[in-house]
């Protein structure tokens, strides 16, 4: 989202002061939402209700029923309260971290754990603490939550839908706590949580806490618990794909010495020639070298195969971020369909600077790809002539390319275009709000309400 300006800032002195609120409200919430249980809460709200109550009641105030369940319940949280401090625990911890997780997809974390302490610790539970999700004041005042036009003056003015939209969209993943820790003073177990990541990118995994509840399960401890930091790779969303041909799948290029030498010929016999510097051992005919006295190789006839682009547009209009993601995810769906022992696929887009990274036949991993892609944010300002100029230059050695736009528009039908006129074999998938009426030629929409049902019937031919 592009940064708000000094001017608008200096412009909007209500929805700063709104900020400052809602900032401070959310850290307060968050507090004492992790220190009071639910049956904590349910304490809360009846004794507020017992209060109101109790406020019309007249005599008789030590043996009427409702200032007795008002004393009951206060009595109950003072105990609570008074024996939380006594609740304390001491663990070392190893966490167990996957390669990587993918967005909407649970994940179990595990975690070896040792009691350092000297006593048993009993009813206690360990829980992953998400990055802070508030956003800082340019951001909230420069952001329009979708269809924040449409609410009235007085939400408008208040701006909470927009708080709560910014700080949902940038909140990296809820955790669920497993089963329940009982160690005695040294005793070594594994146990487990359950992480449920909301969006992709490099998730920092740096708070781990300990939940130390009271014996009457009112209130809890959290307890920061050093476990060392970590960092995890969350990949995007990916969907199910029909089989398809990539756009210039039937014209095979050959790969060139670099690419040999990280994949190895592997073509037909066709003769035996003298040993050059360079070729690899097993290539080496043994019978030939004891014959003649001088080392022989075989000599293999050289493999062809696929090349493709992968276009990714990054460049999203205002109020387009979403469709940003669903393209990523896109992306993503068709890298991890893509046989990358067949083929090799080059990744090219423009952030901040031209980039141009390759997978497959030897040369790299497609969950290198999806890494990438894991990482990448929107350009500040949109280059279309870089990313046609990035993919001109890598024209000779493509097959085809397939582009995948956020949001359809004449710059990107211009791309396509020009593209086209350089010879190089495109095709274009569009995540869109609403699908044109007039489609141009191999270009295929995809409504961002029904992404995974209009990939499935994409055409086999892109």
């Amino acid at each position: 989202m592009e940064p708000a300006r000094p001017a608008q800032r200096n412009k909007d002195p209500v929805r700063g002061a709104f900020f400052h609120f809602y900032h401070h409200g959310s850290a307060a919430n968050h507090f004492f939402r992790r220190r009071i249980r639910p049956a904590g809460m349910g304490l809360l709200v009846a004794g507020i209700v017992v209060t109101f109550l109790a406020a019309g009641q007249t005599g008789g105030r030590g043996t009427h029923p409702v200032f007795q369940l008002f004393s009951l319940g206060f009595s109950l949280g003072l105990l609570s309260l008074a024996i939380l401090p006594l609740r304390r625990g001491r663990l070392e911890v190893h966490r167990e971290l996957p390669p990587h997780a993918t967005a909407g997809e649970p994940l179990r974390l595990s975690y070896r754990v040792r009691n350092a302490g000297r006593r048993r610790l009993r009813n206690a539970w360990l829980c992953e603490t998400a990055p802070d999700p508030r956003p800082g004041k340019a951001r909230f005042l420069a952001s329009r939550e979708p269809g924040e036009e449409t609410r009235n003056a007085f939400d408008r003015t208040f701006s909470y839908y927009r708080w709560n939209w910014l700080c949902e969209k940038r909140t990296a993943y809820d955790c669920e706590t497993g089963p329940a820790i009982d160690l005695a003073p040294g005793e070594s177990r594994t146990t487990h949580a359950t992480l449920l990541p909301r969006r992709r990118g490099l998730v920092p995994l740096d708070d781990l806490r300990l939940l130390l509840p009271d014996p009457l399960g009112f209130f809890q401890r959290c307890v920061r618990t050093p476990a060392g930091a970590a960092t995890l790779a969350v990949l995007p969303r990916r969907h199910r794909l029909p089989p398809f041909a990539l756009p210039g799948s039937a014209r095979f290029q050959p790969g060139g010495d670099a690419t040999s030498r990280h994949a190895g010929p592997s073509g037909e016999f066709v003769g035996l020639r003298d040993y050059r510097p360079g070729d690899p051992p097993r290539l080496i005919h043994w019978k030939s070298w004891a014959r003649t006295g001088r080392p022989i190789v075989k000599e293999l006839e050289d493999t062809f195969f696929p090349r493709h682009g992968l276009v990714l547009d990054t460049f999203p209009e205002h109020g387009d971020e979403d469709l940003f993601e669903h393209a990523v995810s896109v992306a993503a769906s068709f890298v991890a369909a893509v046989d990358t022992h067949e083929c090799l696929i080059d990744l090219m887009f423009v952030a901040g600077r031209e980039q141009v990274v390759t997978a497959g036949r030897g040369t790299g991993r497609a969950e290198t790809l999806l890494e990438v892609l894991a990482g990448v944010e929107p350009a500040p300002e949109p280059a279309f002539d870089p990313l046609r100029r990035l993919v001109v230059r890598h024209a000779e050695d493509l097959a085809g390319c397939l582009a995948i736009f956020a949001g359809w528009s004449p710059d990107r039908a211009r791309l396509l275009e020009q593209l086209r006129i350089a010879g190089i074999e495109v095709a274009a998938i569009v995540v869109c709000q609403q699908r044109p009426e007039a489609t141009p030629p191999r270009v295929h929409f995809l409504e961002a309400s029904s992404i995974a049902r209009d990939l499935m019937n994409l055409p086999r031919q892109l």
